[in-house]
């Protein structure tokens, strides 16, 4: 039944366009909307022939005043609705989850040496913005490949080229160092402008502009300059192609999907820019319970785009939105161009919609892996574990192991270690393996897991040392079926830590087996033990594999320069650092070769003979 207040208020509602609120007997703003004409709008909620959907009508039901703001057009009524409900964030609005803080990349273009950052807003201060970002990792990610890219300084200090050293930034290979004058303002603010478009998605025409200074910078015999272009081209490459989907798309354009689960939708923009996915970035709506997918895309494309850096000429939606005609005048205003806004119904751009759609069911997965952390969850993985493993007591800290070789060479193991759930990488160890010549991970178990329960009762340590060896596991965990468990168990025995609880996880059918018992115990796939039992199963053999990987790299890199007189282990780091692989080394020209520190002509010519 409408209150006597919201009645008189309904007659006096005018038919300008404007902002609505509804609020609560207490005062409170409980839900903010806009309207072409203010009197029909509000009052289509309030008639008794009204068909409503639930949540509309508790809203309806708790609304005991009105209050409303008169605009000249809609489209500023849609900018003022935007400003309402972000400071006030109404409980029956659709809103983006903490919004008020979304960060941006600035770069600032109008200083002698401008600085590339992170910015938690976006001012009108002349700087060029890009994002908004999901979160302040996704833009240090992005600043830090950037930092590798284009080298710009990270410091805020004077600059006067007259600096006796540069720092170690510049050493490692992520700053020009214009402090000591290594660098002209010309070519470093041509890097700056690259930066710009190459954060824009123009990163082909960076390529062609790179490519041209490095011919310059070659025919000036300035090979130095020339293999440092070179490097930087590569780096562009190796992102350009990554940024490779599917679909076949071309130009400027947003693509943006969404999943539901209970309150929330999780939502996924693509950003494509030149034909080429150059990111991504997930935000997560809260109060989209029962809502129409229209009214949740409308919502999204309202709240994001008020405080977009960028705003591409295309617009792909999964779902149709409201007030398409106010929303397209109100972006083409803030492009200063023509907005398309499409739902594509077939062809490439439905085929990239899909491929948006897949990707935030698989980043919503993620999301609620991170959930599981929940103290409540986890006791409760921990409490089915000790039921299900029949173990003493609670699981709080399992040991995990894994195995990682090729035909037995440069075999690695891993031990990976969980206390209440949580992943502790400063309890992680790793091991050479030193008494199995050919490939047999039975044995390479049982050595890992002697060498590390020969440890147990713990070493001499310097002071200040911590000593962790000795800190005993309420699980073993061994990535493996019955062949590794027993191998793991028998080491165990011979060691002293045979009354430990141990067991192996096979991955093929997820069985978990237990030393003594035939039959595996399976558990259901949604069950809170088991995907712990799988995480810890799955960091160990990540944990093996990147181990080995750095093994073999070093290795094979090792071995192919060993015995060149004349390149020792000063030139090979050398030549490690400016050229990454023995392949890309064999591909370098002799003037790139020359740039290496210490190389002479005559070991050039050592080293491509002995690389062919």
């Amino acid at each position: 039944m409408t209150g006597h207040l919201i009645n008189e208020q309904l007659k006096q509602l005018p038919s300008n366009p404007g902002v609505y609120l509804m609020k609560d007997a207490g005062g409170k703003i409980i839900y903010v909307g806009k309207a072409g004409n203010l009197s029909n709008r509000v009052r289509s909620y309030f008639q008794p022939s009204a068909k409503l959907m639930p949540k509309t009508q508790q809203q309806v039901k708790e609304a005991k005043e009105l209050e409303f703001f008169i605009t000249n057009s809609e489209y500023e009524a849609l900018i003022l609705e935007n400003n309402l409900i972000k400071r006030h964030r109404p409980y029956f609005n659709i809103r983006l989850k903490d919004d008020k803080g979304y960060p941006y990349i600035r770069v600032n273009i109008d200083e002698d040496w401008p600085t590339v950052c992170f910015s938690r807003e976006m001012k009108d201060d002349g700087a060029r913005y890009f994002g908004p970002f999901t979160s302040p990792w996704s833009v240090k990610q992005t600043l830090k490949v950037l930092e590798s890219i284009f080298r710009f300084r990270s410091c805020d200090k004077p600059i006067t080229g007259t600096d006796k050293r540069p720092c170690l930034k510049y050493h490692l290979g992520h700053c020009l160092a214009p402090c000591t004058g290594y660098v002209s303002k010309e070519e470093y603010k041509e890097a700056v402008k690259q930066i710009v478009l190459f954060l824009e998605g123009k990163r082909d025409k960076v390529v062609r502009e790179i490519e041209q200074q490095m011919k310059a910078a070659s025919d000036a015999l300035d090979f130095e300059r020339a293999a440092r272009l070179r490097d930087r081209i590569g780096a562009i490459k190796n992102v350009i192609e990554g940024q490779k989907i599917a679909a076949k798309v071309s130009g400027d354009e947003d693509a943006v999907a969404f999943i539901t689960e209970k309150d929330q939708a999780y939502v996924m923009v693509f950003f494509v820019r030149g034909g080429k996915l150059i990111g991504r970035e997930s935000f997560v709506l809260t109060g989209a319970n029962a809502e129409e997918p229209k009214e949740i895309m409308t919502s999204f494309v309202k709240q994001y785009y008020a405080s977009a850096s960028y705003i591409p000429p295309l617009l792909l939606l999964q779902h149709p939105i409201d007030d398409k005609d106010a929303i397209r005048d109100w972006l083409k205003q803030k492009r200063g161009g023509k907005v398309e806004i499409s739902v594509p119904r077939q062809g490439s751009k439905k085929e990239l919609i899909q491929i948006v759609i897949q990707n935030a069911e698989q980043a919503l997965k993620q999301m609620k892996v991170k959930q599981f952390a929940a103290p409540q969850v986890m006791e409760a993985a921990l409490q089915e574990l000790q039921e299900k493993l029949g173990l003493p007591h609670l699981p709080e800290r399992v040991e995990g192991y894994d195995i990682s070789n090729i035909q037995g060479k440069e075999a690695v193991g891993s031990m990976v270690v969980f206390e209440h759930g949580r992943a502790k990488p400063s309890h992680y160890r790793r091991f050479r393996i030193k008494t199995v010549p050919e490939a047999n991970d039975f044995a390479m178990l049982h050595e890992v897991l002697g060498r590390r329960f020969k440890r147990m009762n713990g070493v001499q340590l310097e002071a200040g040392q911590k000593e962790t060896w000795g800190i005993l596991p309420d699980l073993v965990l061994i990535d493996g079926g019955k062949g590794q468990l027993s191998a793991a168990h028998t080491a165990m025995e011979e060691f002293g830590a045979d009354g430990l609880p141990v067991a192996s996880l096979a991955k093929e059918n997820e069985e978990i087996y237990l030393p003594g018992r035939s039959n595996p115990i399976i558990l259901p796939r949604n069950s809170p033990g088991l995907q712990l039992l799988q995480r810890v199963r799955d960091e160990s053999h990540r944990f093996a594999v990147a181990y080995f990987t750095k093994v073999h790299k070093k290795k094979t890199f090792t071995s192919s320069l060993d015995g060149i007189s004349g390149i020792g282990p000063k030139r090979k780091r050398a030549l490690l650092k400016q050229f990454g692989t023995v392949k890309d080394i064999k591909e370098a020209s002799v003037e790139a070769l020359l740039t290496v520190a210490g190389l002479t002509p005559e070991l050039v010519d050592r080293l491509k003979e002995r690389l062919g």
